[in-house]
């Protein structure tokens, strides 16, 4: 199972990359300014930036509460993006 948001933001670059340096000191971590993954705990994190948005996908591990995996992210991005906070997730 995959769960999508688009985001609608001009800075998604700099959101994808901020949350991959963050999480890279506890995470296993691959990114460059266009494309992130994150292995998280509760499942792997996909991000691609575009230049009006940025899209978010998740892959839950099977025992994952996915309402809280959804709301981390959301939570995490916010606090970078605290000049449009809060970000509008459209979770497919």
């Amino acid at each position: 199972m995959t769960i999508t948001a688009t985001v609608p933001t001009t800075s998604a670059s700099r959101y994808l990359q901020q949350l991959c340096k963050h999480w890279s000191h506890k995470f296993e971590v691959r990114f460059d300014t266009d494309r992130g993954d994150i292995a998280f705990p509760m499942g792997a994190i996909h991000m691609e930036a575009q230049p009006d948005v940025l899209i978010v996908s998740l892959e839950p591990s099977p025992e994952a509460d996915v309402g809280r995996f959804k709301q981390v992210v959301a939570d995490h991005l916010d606090r970078f993006a605290f000049r449009e906070a809060p970000l509008s997730f459209d979770w497919q």
